[in-house]
């Protein structure tokens, strides 16, 4: 039968959270209700009560208790309740999430929320949801339903609210439980291709598309990632949870806004899941040649005196200077060098960019060459190989070579399975 976690703080929202249940079984799903409360006692019964929450983030609730520190309780509590939702999911009883709260108890919900396989129905109906909810949401699938009022006691407006709620994670949790990626991540696309996931920004869609659409030929379904700093974060998640064939990740501008202190940066875990998890990778260093910024006026001071190049009314970009760029190269190699699938890296000899091409405002023999040599030098004698292209990564050739040694990659490791 379908199942229906409830995640929440039975203390403050006991009562509300009981009106959930009830109407959530007469919805015709089942019911596990986690209890994240902390302080006072719970006003409802939990099927997973606090104190295995706590335990489950290597705690005891009485320590909590005794400590006094809501800001560290509330971050324990978190844990913990990822831990239990990780293992309700392992276990087969979790169709569906849904918690209810307020900045506390969505923070708690939402970073357990954030845990589960894309796909798995994530419903937070919170008094924060009017905001900027990407702290709470990352690069999850969570739904945020605004509440209108804050939760406390069902009334004339909670009421209606929560009832959609209801509807909306009944539904959302039966369709799942009859899909086919609902006891795994689903690692086929349309059709049963294979997935593979691709990183691109405006400067090197040419090439990019030209690689995406021969994979297509060759039988994959392409995901395509704006590297935005969401768009990274986002292909870096899915790619641990091991979602994909392969990846083609021929633009790092990110890593040059986290370098540089840029407004597209990923973090500094970009490139990495799918070294970790043994996917078969195809990197190139397209955009390392410039640093995103906001609109032309909020630029720097110290940037102002750049090669600077209005990209967007939004967007405003730097040149990447010589020293930023042997920093990269270091960057991208000691990433690759952990990583523990196949991994290849083309270097398009004549151009990172549209910007950096042969005659383009960024183009800048001395710079690119910083990033190959420090690349190649960090590189040396680690299993990832090295592929010299005489070209820019927007010629159509170079995307048609990536995808093709991707393609190879991935068919080289089935072979040897």
């Amino acid at each position: 039968m379908t199942s229906v976690v409830l995640l929440g703080t039975l203390d403050t929202k006991g009562v509300e959270y009981g009106w959930l249940r009830e109407r959530l079984l007469r919805a015709g799903v089942e019911v596990v209700l986690v209890d994240t409360g902390i302080m006072d006692e719970p006003r409802v019964p939990a099927d997973i009560p606090r104190e295995a929450v706590a335990r489950a983030a290597g705690a005891e609730l009485s320590e909590l208790r005794a400590a006094a520190d809501r800001g560290a309780a509330v971050t324990t509590m978190a844990r913990g309740a990822e831990a239990t939702l990780l293992g309700l999911h392992a276990e087969g009883r979790l169709d569906g999430v849904l918690a209810i709260g307020g900045s506390g108890g969505t923070s708690i919900a939402s970073r357990a929320m954030r845990a589960l396989p894309l796909g798995v129905p994530k419903l937070m109906v919170s008094s924060m949801a009017s905001g900027n909810v990407a702290p709470y949401v990352g690069s999850s699938d969570i739904t945020m339903m605004y509440s209108v009022v804050d939760i406390a006691g069902i009334n004339s407006v909670s009421a209606p609210v929560l009832t959609n709620a209801v509807a909306a994670i009944a539904g959302m949790a039966k369709a799942f439980a009859r899909s086919s990626s609902a006891h795994g991540a689903a690692r086929l696309g349309a059709g049963g291709r294979p997935l593979i996931a691709a990183s691109m920004a405006g400067v090197t869609t040419v090439g990019v598309d030209a690689a995406r659409e021969r994979l297509t030929e060759l039988g994959y379904e392409v995901l395509v990632f704006h590297v935005s700093g969401t768009g990274g974060r986002t292909l870096e998640t899915l790619a641990g949870q091991g979602i994909f064939a392969g990846v083609l990740d021929l633009t790092l501008s990110e890593l040059a806004d986290d370098l540089c202190g840029g407004v597209l940066s990923a973090g500094p875990d970009r490139l990495s899941a799918a070294g970790r998890a043994g996917i078969p990778q195809v990197v190139s260093l397209g955009a390392l040649d410039m640093v995103k910024f906001g609109p032309l006026e909020t630029l720097p001071e110290h940037a102002r005196y750049r090669r600077v190049r209005v990209h967007n009314p939004s967007i405003t970009v730097i040149r990447t200077t010589e020293s930023e760029c042997a920093e990269l190269g270091r960057r991208v190699a000691a990433k690759l060098r952990a990583a523990t699938g196949p991994t290849a890296v083309c270097l398009p000899l004549r151009g990172l960019s549209t910007l950096g091409a042969p005659g383009g405002p960024y183009h800048d023999r001395r710079a690119d060459q910083a990033l190959f040599s420090t690349l190649r030098e960090g590189l040396r004698g680690s299993a990832a190989r090295l592929y010299d292209y005489d070209t820019h990564i927007n010629d159509p050739a170079f995307g048609r070579a990536a995808a093709d040694r991707l393609h190879d990659m991935i068919g080289a490791l089935r072979a040897a399975a």
